[in-house]
């Protein structure tokens, strides 16, 4: 591998290291706000619980001061009752001691309804007060751990920094800005090729720029997502071996919703693939460049089975291969069909064309 893309790997790592401290630090201020947001809750409560035992107190004054008054007015009520001197006045200073009575006894039950919640409210003040002091022990160590952990990443981010540094130092200042472009755009600069394919977009490489990741000999960007591509040896999954296919071919069948055509001339594009796809009573056409796989003109969309919305495509010579791709695979190929796919259709040809070639000649045998 080259020394330049080893240090793009190593500064790749060391880039992601830096983004997991800065966001790990980043994260330390509004963990202590919550810390503090749950603190804050609890002496809410606790204040609530006192303000509730202090309206009790204070209510409990006023119905005092009220009884207080009542009993004076009978007391008044009763001096003026050895003075007057009709039935009528002596009645009527009875019926306000009444009152006034009854104003004291219903009263006097408002006070001792109060004394009943004063227990309530002093067990829910002592809890508040328990669970405030639990939770100011608990919430001082999470902040000093938190403390802890912003120093320690503080250092180990110094180190990672003059790491990098170091890193980009090796890379050519032209591949460096293209590294730090891409990462701005898609988070990483690189990515590994695994089985003819750039593992972070998923798209297939063509076989000579595979070949050329592989060797390790030249620096290499992805086609479709513009990161550097590499290669690890260690990862490489060991091939299965090929099984000779069998002499006789698997027909394609006719009435499959799915057909994939050779046509040796189509217009002024020579060679193409043509793919037709039934579904929901429409038929779709995509055609692709027999030799790049890249797709020709706008995907066509008409009504009925393809055979018969697309005549003028199947009128002339053809050859029928073997292809089914689902319609998301389809749709994610884009303007291009990968690698896999456009050698799956010519090795099919191939075999259709040896095919085509044996019947001949036996038939050729037969006459003779």
């Amino acid at each position: 591998m080259l020394p330049e893309l080893q240090n793009l790997l190593e500064l790749q790592k060391t880039d992601r290291e830096i983004l997991r401290l800065n966001e790990e630090i980043a994260s330390l201020p509004k963990r202590v706000a919550a810390i503090e947001q749950k603190l804050a809750g609890t002496r809410a409560i606790l204040e609530k619980a006192k303000t509730a035992v202090k309206a009790d107190d204070a209510a409990r004054r006023k119905y005092e001061s009220t009884i207080q008054d009542f009993q004076q007015k009978i007391s008044k009520y009763r001096d003026q009752s050895l003075d007057v001197k009709t039935n009528e006045q002596y009645r009527a200073l009875q019926h306000e001691i009444d009152f006034s009575q009854q104003e004291i006894r219903a009263t006097e039950d408002r006070i001792l309804e109060l004394m009943v919640n004063a227990e309530t409210r002093d067990k829910q003040v002592k809890a508040a007060e328990a669970e405030l002091k639990a939770e100011t022990a608990e919430i001082e160590k999470e902040k000093e751990e938190a403390r802890r952990t912003t120093a320690e990443d503080q250092k180990q981010l110094a180190e990672w920094t003059a790491k990098r540094d170091q890193f980009r130092a090796g890379v050519p200042a032209d591949l460096l800005r293209h590294y730090d472009r891409v990462v701005k755009l898609r988070k990483t600069g690189l990515s590994e090729v695994r089985d003819q394919k750039c593992m972070t977009c998923q798209v297939m490489l063509r076989p000579q720029t595979y070949n050329e990741v592989r060797s390790g000999e030249q620096v290499v960007i992805c086609d479709s997502c513009q990161r550097i591509l590499y290669f690890d040896p260690a990862t490489e999954v060991i091939a299965e071996k090929v099984v000779a296919p069998s002499r006789r071919r698997a027909r394609p069948k006719a009435d499959a919703p799915q057909g994939w055509y050779y046509l040796p001339e189509y217009g002024e594009h020579g060679e193409v693939l043509l793919g037709f796809t039934n579904a929901n009573g429409t038929a779709t056409r995509r055609i692709y460049d027999f030799n790049t796989g890249r797709q020709i003109g706008d995907i066509v969309i008409r009504e009925g089975d393809y055979h018969l919305a697309f005549p003028e495509d199947l009128s002339g010579d053809y050859i029928r291969l073997n292809g089914s791709w689902n319609e998301a695979e389809l749709e994610s190929w884009g303007n291009e069909m990968p690698m896999n796919a456009l050698d799956s259709l010519h090795a099919d040809l191939q075999a259709a064309r040896t095919e085509s070639s044996r019947h001949h000649n036996q038939h050729a045998e037969a006459a003779h």
